[in-house]
């Protein structure tokens, strides 16, 4: 039988203080009954007590040269880790108590190179936060056990096949953006499995506004993703990229559309589409239904169409960047 690795967990971190407290109480808590070897907790610069908060809770703490993001802050925690597996958790997810468990099993099999899980169905906030949330968490739980991708939120890799791979890509992302999935797409290719457990858990306290999450999608998430599937991979059938939501996608844009031509059609066409739009979309209206009650479920799946249509036409942007504009390498992320 094969022993289960040791787990490194290392949380990148800037203007976390207020933060810390709720999410190394349980990591700590891990570590105190021996089933996370270390808790490194990364400084990036951060301006408030991020460092001084760690410290006292007792984690193990560096600080970065200078401000880097997320992905210098987690290359330079793998450099001085010292467990097989590195479990990365972001500064404002409280992993689940179970997690160290899980992650020993499933590290058991060799042949698994990485895993990474979901957020739980309880988040904070307002209706909005809470639905970018379950929305996210309704895509991992509803994905392929196996993925191409990877979460860097709260998912973990060998040290052995973060190295094998040169960790994550901080030249091209220089801001907090997709570079958990590009390093996902190298693991793939590699060679390495990656797999998506359900049940490997965390609650993200992070509050979006619609602004914030309308720029983060189309520029943090939409374009630079876009980008690296169709230089790399092309479109995969999996998470929100699956061909039920690129169907999903076109239907979105249609109906819209409808709702701008509401003075020249009238509203049978709009109320009509917005049925099989609801339909369409079932699984998700119904997961959103109950956790959010019916109102705001319903605001949910509407601004999910508007998602759907600037997710779509970044991709379609990209498109004609690489096919008519001959733009071959535009991966940076400014």
């Amino acid at each position: 039988m094969v022993a289960a690795p040791t787990i490194s967990v290392i949380v990148p971190a800037y203007r976390a203080e207020h933060l810390l407290p709720r999410v190394l109480e349980p990591l700590m808590a891990m570590h105190q009954r021996g089933e996370v070897l270390e808790v490194i907790v990364v400084d990036d610069r951060s301006p408030d007590r991020t460092g001084e908060v760690a410290r006292i809770m007792g984690a193990r703490v560096i600080v970065t040269p200078k401000n880097g993001g997320p992905g210098v802050a987690r290359n330079l925690a793998a450099r001085v880790a010292a467990g097989e597996v590195l479990w990365f958790v972001d500064s404002d997810v409280i992993a689940w108590p179970d997690g160290a468990r899980r992650l020993r099993a499933t590290f058991a099999d060799p042949t698994v190179a990485a895993v990474f899980g979901s957020y739980d169905t309880t988040p904070e906030g307002n209706w909005f936060a809470r639905y970018k949330n379950l929305m996210h968490r309704y895509y991992h739980q509803t994905a392929r056990r196996t993925a191409r991708t990877f979460w860097a939120g709260c998912g973990a890799i060998r040290a052995s096949w973060f190295e094998k791979v040169g960790g994550f890509d901080v030249e091209t992302y220089r801001v907090p953006s997709i570079e958990d999935i590009e390093l996902g797409y190298r693991i793939h290719a590699a060679g390495g499995v990656i797999c998506v457990d359900p049940a490997l858990l965390g609650k993200h306290l992070k509050q979006w506004t619609m602004r914030q999450a309308i720029h983060t999608d189309i520029f943090r998430r939409a374009l630079p993703w876009s980008r690296l599937m169709i230089a790399r991979e092309g479109l995969s059938d999996d998470l929100n990229t699956s061909r039920m939501e690129r169907v999903r996608a076109i239907l979105a844009g249609v109906f819209l559309l409808s709702v701008l031509l509401m003075p020249l059609i009238g509203w049978g066409w709009p109320a009509g589409l917005l049925a099989v739009v609801i339909l369409a979309n079932w699984p998700l209206f119904s997961f959103f239904i109950a956790h959010l009650g019916l109102l705001r479920a319903f605001l949910a799946i509407l601004y999910h169409q508007v998602y759907y249509v600037y997710s779509a036409g970044a991709f379609a942007w990209c498109l004609i960047e690489y096919h008519v504009f001959g733009v071959r390498n535009r991966l940076h992320v400014p």
